[in-house]
């Protein structure tokens, strides 16, 4: 580690370290009934760290993580900042041979799992690429399967340099691979201090991370609890009544979720009849444009819910409404964190206020480009900024109404059509639970939106019923011209609805 740099806005004392150091009996994480305050995280990744030093990783090696939000993932990933290496977090819902794809594409060095995926890592058969497994005992200790931790000390950085790449992100992809997005600790950094400013930071905040850890959601809230020295709440996976319980009972103050996962929990709420205590001051709401429905129940129940907008390339969070205005800009996304610029494009042109256009971040938390690819990174960025390809507009006050990926307009008789305005609409009606709209091919129109309902228990609606429903409140080239019912709607890992997966449910 070359630290002959010696600016102050490039080496930063690592953060868990110093945790530990400020408040070392403090709770870090809670996983279950185990509870790590920050010296036992701080040691607990030294221990891991040396360890996985033995393997020959090393500053700049890549080494690919495929296993479950737990402690073996909050360790491995403190672990693998002393040691200077890159985090690739592998998404567990991939097939094998996506995660070989992965793991080439990346030229990983090194694959860990957990227990849970130990045997799926196995599977994947990649002679170059060796395989360990993290394991836990019941009191938390975590290690390497068969690998004695080193006798001798190896040399564990002290310092966190804020240009270094931390972990390489594969996005979702909409069409062909995916890309693996360079997220570097100085986007970390500024990412938490733009969210500080924004939500405000108390000494007594937790954290509830229920999003995979394998993507920047989750993942952001581990590297906030260390900036801010917070303690999380970390649930292995999502369950609409484990996480009320756990914000009645472990003084949650803040949670990130999408909006399906917020309706299953107020619906748990509801059959429960409780609310929510006053200690949780905030619901961050992501993963698209949310209802308004949804948030104008918020608004009634006195839950605090603050919207917000980002990608993997921003490092979460780019956009956020403060608290204070959530009901008076409800539907929007808010004003930039202060780290962030922000501006939309119009037919390669500034747009004016509420016109529609293309949504172009700026600034610390956007990511330098995409590993291994230099024409998608070109093709990305233009004079500095990242072209997000999604689709919104800022009003008069520069508050971002964020409309839909672009990827999944439908242009219908040269008009263009949001599908999250019609699945709002839709989500309104009492007999709908949720709903999912997309283009389909007509000759007439080059395409028409389609919608794909889920309806509510014991419901009977029909199709005609909504579509009537749908037209008074609607122009007339939004209409959905069909309606179909299905059982579940395909979403991703972080609950996100995957709209380009929609049109495979068409009937033959």
């Amino acid at each position: 580690m070359d630290i002959s740099d010696t600016s102050l806005a490039r080496w930063l004392p690592d953060w868990l370290q110093r945790c530990a150091e400020n408040t070392p009996d403090h709770l870090a994480v809670k996983c279950g009934a185990v509870r790590w305050s920050f010296a036992d995280l701080d040691q607990r990744a030294n221990r891991l760290a040396r360890q996985i030093a033995t393997l020959g990783v090393q500053e700049g090696s890549r080494v690919a993580l495929l296993a479950t939000n737990g402690l073996p993932y909050v360790a491995c990933v403190h672990a693998l900042t002393r040691l200077g290496a890159i985090l690739v977090p592998l998404n567990t819902r991939l097939t094998p041979q996506e995660l070989c794809w992965q793991l080439q594409d990346v030229k990983a060095m090194l694959l860990l799992s957990d227990s849970r995926y130990a045997s799926l890592a196995d599977e994947l058969q990649l002679p170059d690429i060796p395989h360990t497994t993290l394991i836990a005992d019941v009191a938390g200790n975590v290690s390497l399967e068969a690998i004695p931790v080193a006798e001798s000390e190896c040399s564990l950085r002290s310092l966190i340099d804020l240009n270094a790449t931390q972990v390489i992100m594969y996005t979702s992809g909409t069409t062909g691979h995916p890309k693996g997005v360079i997220i570097t600790y100085g986007m970390q950094w500024w990412n938490a201090i733009g969210s500080a400013l924004n939500l405000g930071h108390q000494p007594d905040d937790c954290w509830l991370a229920c999003m995979p850890l394998f993507h920047i959601g989750g993942l952001s809230i581990l590297m906030r609890s260390v900036i801010y020295n917070i303690s999380v709440v970390l649930h292995e996976r999502f369950e609409a009544e484990a996480i009320n319980r756990a914000i009645s009972e472990d003084g949650v103050t803040i949670i990130s979720v999408v909006a399906v996962m917020l309706q299953r929990m107020l619906a748990a709420l509801d059959a429960d009849h409780k609310q929510y205590p006053t200690v949780l001051r905030c619901v961050l709401l992501g993963g698209g444009p949310a209802p308004r429905p949804l948030l104008e129940d918020c608004a009634r129940r006195a839950i605090p819910v603050v919207q917000t907008y980002g990608l993997t390339e921003s490092c979460s969070q780019a956009v956020t409404l403060s608290p204070a205005d959530a009901l008076r800009k409800l539907g929007s996304a808010g004003r930039p964190l202060p780290p962030v610029q922000l501006r939309i494009m119009r037919d390669q042109q500034p747009a004016q206020p509420g016109e529609e256009g293309v949504i172009y971040l700026k600034g610390p938390t956007i990511t330098p480009g995409y590993a291994e690819r230099p024409e998608a990174t070109t093709q990305a960025f233009h004079d500095g900024w990242l072209s997000t390809g999604d689709m919104g507009y800022l009003d008069a006050e520069g508050y971002l109404y964020v409309l839909d990926r672009r990827s999944d307009l439908i242009i219908s008789g040269g008009e263009n059509v949001y599908p999250a305005e019609i699945e709002a609409i839709l989500l309104a009606h009492p007999d709908v639970e949720e709903v999912g709209v997309c283009g389909r091919a007509d000759v007439q129109w080059g395409q028409v939106p389609v919608a794909f309902i889920r309806q509510r228990t014991g419901s009977d609606v029909q199709a005609a019923s909504l579509l009537a429903y749908a037209a008074e409140r609607l122009a007339r080239y939004k209409h959905p011209k069909a309606i179909y019912f299905v059982e579940h709607l395909p979403r991703n890992s972080a609950g996100k609805l995957v709209r380009r997966e929609l049109i495979k449910l068409l009937p033959v």
